[in-house]
């Protein structure tokens, strides 16, 4: 297709600023995208025209994001865009799997041996327990305290060695120590967790010149969705894939970032404009979700925190009506308004109740909630409900696969030993753990050793061998050329659905849970299909598909859309990215939003940030509540009316339960909404 043609397919139904921003190809591109302006057409349709334009085979071209939600939604509409099989071989994919993908494809030069595990928070959290226990350094109330500190090293790029040079106090040192240790376990695990998939790309291409060269010849463009919530270690590694050719575009918007807990640094977007001098920034502020109304308040909210790029949303969608803040009496006056709100509007509008959504900045503020709706017979749903990776018969199986990809992942071995029961006691076990200590071996190696002989009973001894050599078996049936039938094999040998019916509280319950084991089962014979006509090896596919599962695991924790007639109810965090008709925020106060913690941490910034998020979630009208009185460690107390509501433009907004409105406004609205819903009933 001739170059001018494609233009006019690809980008007709683009704005000016959107054609701008995929026909740019002459250096680092920085697109700042306003809530609701389109960004994610604008990456596809790029994706598209490098394909078919600049003619750069799919399979040098990556694009990053941050949930496998984003990257699935975003790799299907790439390629209805792309014609016939131009796109096979495209990298759409979370940084983690990228990360993921360069470990594996490098362990070697790592120095890990193949089919290594990852460590999801949880387990993760289980090590540093046993090390902070076994040492006595600290007490394990601290344990989250430390996590977060290592996690925070790993993405900033500190070294143990670089955070014990760091310390500054004997607690610092303390922990700086565990991470040192932990390392040290990991690596003796064969393992890896979440935040080195970062990590330890980054430091490869940093210390191995031939390696980088090779990955950037592999992608000769790189695609980063939501630049603002990158942290450093993933703006060094775009920075090193990228190196000082300049192939790169960026999408992202400084006022939603709302991850700095996370690690996220929205500085990030500034510090391009220092790496990289010549870089374009092009604007999308039109945005296509909201009222115009919704739009002038976002921007006269956000307008109070310091830009480093100044942009201003608007709309064609008419101005709309005005937001509203009410004021009720009390947090259950506040649950009860919102809830007859709900029933009022979708009887005289016919709106559905998925068109709601109640968002907050702290999940218990939803129980209250929650208890009204259902009194009322309002169905909602919660969004971060239980993932379906954290349901105990899908971590019981996923032990299982990692224990037979990788026989060292002592914490696999020691979640599966009696899961179903072998009679193999703690004393046992403990005796086993106290060797394979003392030889620096995992659990299962120490299995092997003859020396075991002399500290467990022959009786005990002879059923952890039966079970190692099983595991053996099962491990050889699945590197042949059926090793999904293999791990069905291995389910029955278990006899796992009786175990479950044991282990259930009803036998439909049981049922649900074997559907879920077989549903996993099933997604790791399609994660191998797909991978069919890799040039890998039998046995590294499983390990790969396996891999895979893991890491979906950590990132999903259930991303999957439910689409029926419900009120959604969900934390401001997680809203973003998200469009409901109607919105109400709630707890509209002090303390809440902004945070108590927030505000002792003067990070109001962020705060207000994630007001904007909430606030330009909404398409067509939106309401935010207070209560005058809310319970406080036991005690109601009087509240403070949020500071961002003196931020809102008084033109834009009506307010309700102030006192400012006379008793016969008070009564005249009164009687209208009586007529209202008398009518309903004519």
């Amino acid at each position: 297709m001739p170059a001018h043609l494609f233009k006019a397919v690809a980008v007709s139904q683009l704005n000016p600023r959107q054609k701008e921003a995929v026909l740019y190809i002459d250096g680092p591109c920085l697109v700042l995208a306003g809530a609701g302006s389109g960004k994610t057409s604008v990456i596809t349709r790029k994706i598209a025209y490098l394909i078919e334009q600049c003619e750069i085979p799919a399979r040098n071209i990556a694009a990053l994001t941050f949930t496998n939600k984003a990257a699935r939604e975003m790799k299907e509409r790439a390629s209805k865009l792309i014609k016939g099989n131009a796109s096979k071989g495209l990298t759409v994919s979370t940084f983690h799997n990228l990360g993921l993908n360069i470990i594996r494809r490098e362990h070697k030069s790592l120095g890990f041996k193949p089919g290594f595990s990852i460590f999801d928070s949880e387990d993760a959290r289980s090590l540093l327990k046993e090390l902070m226990l076994k040492d006595g350094d600290l007490d394990s109330d601290h344990l989250d305290l430390v996590q977060h500190q290592i996690s925070n090293w790993k993405n900033d790029l500190v070294t143990p060695e670089r955070a014990l040079g760091m310390a500054q106090s004997q607690g610092e040192q303390t922990i700086a120590m565990i991470y040192l240790r932990y390392n040290q376990a990991l690596r003796a695990y064969n393992a890896v967790d979440f935040d080195d998939l970062i990590l330890i790309p980054v430091e490869l291409f940093q210390t191995n010149p031939d390696v980088l060269t090779r990955w950037q010849r592999k992608i000769r463009y790189l695609l980063v969705d939501e630049y603002q919530d990158t942290n450093s270690s993933q703006y060094l590694l775009v920075q090193l894939i990228v190196g000082d050719r300049g192939a790169l575009t960026v999408v992202g918007d400084d006022d939603q970032s709302i991850y700095a807990w996370r690690g996220a640094r929205p500085e990030n977007m500034s510090q391009l404009k220092q790496d990289y001098p010549n870089l374009r920034v092009i604007k999308l502020e039109q945005n296509y979700r909201s009222t115009s109304r919704i739009l002038r308040v976002a921007n006269h909210l956000i307008a109070n925190n310091p830009h480093e790029f100044d942009k201003a949303l608007w709309s064609e969608m008419g101005l709309g009506d005005p937001i509203r803040v009410i004021r009720c009496k009390n947090e259950e006056a506040e649950a009860e308004r919102i809830a007859t709100e709900i029933i009022t509007q979708r009887l005289q509008k016919q709106y559905k109740f998925r068109d709601f959504a109640v968002l907050y900045r702290g999940n218990h503020q939803a129980r209250l909630l929650e208890m009204k709706l259902q009194h009322h017979q309002i169905p909602y749903k919660m969004s971060g409900g239980s993932s379906f990776f954290a349901k105990t018969e899908i971590k019981d199986v996923m032990a299982y696969l990692r224990l037979i990809v990788n026989p060292d992942d002592d914490n696999a071995f020691l979640r599966v030993i009696n899961t179903p029961r072998r009679q193999i006691g703690t004393s046992t076990l403990e005796a086993l753990g106290g060797y394979a200590s003392e030889r620096q071996i995992s659990l299962f190696a120490a299995l092997d050793e003859v020396g075991l002989q002399s500290r467990i009973p022959e009786k005990n001894l002879e059923r952890l061998q039966r079970f190692a050599h099983w595991i053996n078996q099962v491990k050889r049936n699945c590197s042949g050329s059926a090793p999904v039938d293999a791990i069905r094999e291995m389910l029955s040998d278990i006899d796992y659905e009786g175990w479950l019916h044991q282990n259930s509280n009803t036998p439909k319950a049981a049922e649900k849970r074997m559907e879920n084991v077989f549903y996993l089962v099933e997604s790791l014979q399609k994660s191998l299909d797909k991978s069919a006509n890799d040039d890998e090896d039998e046995e590294s596919r499983i390990e790969d598909a396996i891999a895979k599962l893991v890491l979906r695991d950590l990132l999903e924790r259930q991303e999957e859309e439910d689409l029926s007639d419900q009120v959604q109810l969900m934390t401001l965090h997680a809203s973003k990215g998200l469009e409901f008709p109607h919105v109400f925020m709630v707890g509209m106060e002090e303390d809440l939003l902004p945070h108590r913690n927030s505000i002792e941490d003067n990070n109001i910034e962020e705060e207000r940030r994630l007001t904007y998020v909430g606030i330009t979630r909404a398409q067509r009208t939106l309401s935010m509540t207070l209560a005058g009185k809310r319970k406080q460690f036991g005690e109601m107390s009087e509240t403070t009316p949020s500071r961002f509501l003196d931020e809102l433009p008084p033109d834009d907004v009506e307010w309700e339960g102030f006192g400012e409105q006379s008793p016969e406004k008070n009564i005249a609205k009164g009687e209208e909404t009586l007529t209202n819903l008398l009518n309903l009933f004519d």
